[in-house]
């Protein structure tokens, strides 16, 4: 099937859907994150000369409670530092990476995976020993296999039917697999010839790093001679999954990265091909990010918008607005860890530092939109490849779904939630002010996109779905645009005064291995 009808049929699909009319209605609406709290807090930040109704103390105020402000309270929690708190907007801390349930069974409301991390990722390796996820075997570290994603990991819906894998290799004529291995070999090179590290402070700032991050991905490719559709989709889809916007619109060391940094790209027909190994669990990365809360306590402080950072003479003051009790709280403090995305931080922080503004103002963030489905019994599946914990639709503007009962070691087929991940970021498909979108479209539209697409290669997913529960990111991830790492620089600590930074944002993207490694270095 040609795109322009592939898409066609989508649209049609979409007038048609048996799940949005009266006959087989579909519960629903948004959820996990309060919209209105944050915008609140961004106008409340105007009134910066307000007086507290409340004065509290605390050594340390960690203020955001994503999850390098888990990592930053993790560390000082093992540095014997027990006098602080951390004041997190939502009502539940773990940022882009928290779980939920629907029905009853726990799904991801955000990142569901993380990769085996490697030696680089020294910080994220001691907290999966902590947990008891690995351990050391006969000298060698062995990963807890009950975490690690089930086989088969992932499919793609090509053609009518699925296949293993996510690179589209059924059908495809000789020049596109000659193009996946030129794609290979030059990946391998780059390896080779610059330092690629997760996380990017372990990578040196070489010319040849620097020279890929000034130029889009998709000039690169052009310059390369990678022209193949399947392959561009492929590197298209690649890109918004990990930094959700396009290859015009991301970095050519942004794009290479996602392979480079990890176990390269592997051809079809490759014998030495390694599959990245995943961590993964229903609720998605929310297992982790609810480990690193739970022994916070009530030094958590869930509905709390920070309002205002400021360095005194004494110290340090954090203003905060209880949302629930509706009072401004003061607290003072030897010093504050700012675990806030770098727009934030900018807009809080008082007499912001002209690096601090210069990035802020340097940094696009990606919307996103995760939508997490209910489903009474098992779908109804198309030929080919078994159903997997990843399932992908070539062609289309979603990255597909994951299936929360996936891991479950009960092989019995029940009810599941299946979760669809739409990055909404500037791409070919989206127009340039998808935020807005995201934010004024009713819940009823989300809903029939989803239908519409995932109903291509399950045709009854209307008549089995029985609730959809939207959640919604208006600023989910930095987009690492061409100069982003030559700007932000590859620094290990970002401090001023009193304040340590520390947020995926000076990584230039958003993954675990970031966040949890600059958290963890802020506070110590």
């Amino acid at each position: 099937m040609k795109r322009r009808e592939f898409l066609g049929a989508a649209a049609g699909a979409a007038m048609t859907l048996p799940g949005c009319d009266a006959r087989n209605p579909i519960e629903g609406g948004f959820s996990g994150v309060d919209v209105a709290r944050g915008h609140a807090m961004r106008d409340s930040t105007s009134n910066r000369a307000q007086s507290p109704a409340v004065v509290r103390r605390a050594r340390v105020v960690i203020a955001g409670g994503g999850v390098a402000g888990l990592a930053a309270a993790r560390a000082l929690r093992l540095a014997g530092i027990d006098d602080f708190v951390l004041l997190e907007l939502e009502d539940q801390a773990g940022g882009n990476s928290r779980g939920g349930q629907v029905a009853g069974i726990a799904c991801p409301l955000g990142a569901h995976y993380l990769p085996v991390p490697g030696d680089e990722a020294r910080e994220v390796q001691d907290l999966l020993e902590e947990l008891g996820l690995r351990r050391r075997v006969a000298g060698r570290w062995q990963y807890d296999e009950q975490h690690l994603c089930h086989s088969p990991q992932e499919r793609l819906f090509f053609q009518g039917a699925w296949q293993d894998g996510l690179l589209p290799v059924q059908g495809v004529p000789e020049r596109t697999l000659a193009q996946y291995r030129r794609f290979s070999h030059r990946v391998d090179a780059l390896r080779a010839e610059a330092r690629f590290a997760i996380p990017t402070l372990r990578a040196a700032l070489s010319p040849q790093l620097l020279a890929l991050d000034a130029l889009p991905f998709a000039t690169w490719l052009d310059r390369e001679g990678f022209d193949d559709p399947h392959l561009r989709w492929y590197l298209g889809y690649c890109c918004r999954d990990d930094y959700g916007a396009g290859p015009s619109q991301v970095s050519a060391w942004a794009g290479l990265h996602y392979f480079a940094s990890r176990h390269g790209f592997h051809a079809p027909g490759d014998d030495n091909a390694e599959r990245d190994a995943v961590l993964t669990w229903p609720e998605g990365n929310g297992w982790l990010t609810q480990r690193l809360a739970a022994p916070l306590g009530e030094r958590l402080k869930t509905g709390h918008a920070v309002l205002r950072i400021a360095e005194t003479r004494a110290g340090v003051e954090v203003d905060a607005l209880d949302v629930g009790a509706r009072t401004r709280v003061r607290w003072q403090a030897e010093r504050c860890i700012v675990a806030l995305p770098v727009f934030l931080a900018a807009r809080v922080v008082d007499g912001p530092p002209t690096w601090l503004v210069d990035a802020a103002a340097g940094l696009r963030h990606a919307p996103w939109l995760v939508a997490n489905v209910h489903v009474r019994e098992p779908l109804a599946d198309r030929s080919g490849a078994a159903p997997s914990w990843d399932n992908v639709v070539y062609g289309t503007r979603g990255l597909g779904y994951v299936d929360a009962r996936h891991q479950a070691l009960d092989p019995t087929p029940r009810a599941t939630v299946l979760s669809w991940y739409r990055p909404l970021g500037p791409s070919a498909y989206d127009g340039p002010d998808e935020r807005r979108r995201l934010l004024e479209r009713p819940w009823s539209a989300w809903r029939d996109d989803l239908l519409a697409e995932l109903s291509l290669p399950h045709p009854d997913l209307p008549a089995l779905a029985t609730r959809i529960d939207i959640t919604r990111y208006g600023h989910a991830m930095a987009i690492p645009a061409p100069g982003v790492l030559a700007r932000l620089g590859a620094r290990e600590r970002i401090t001023a005064g009193r304040l340590a930074f520390a947020h995926a944002d000076w990584s230039g993207y958003s993954i675990f291995e970031e966040a949890f490694t600059r958290g963890h270095l802020a506070a110590t």
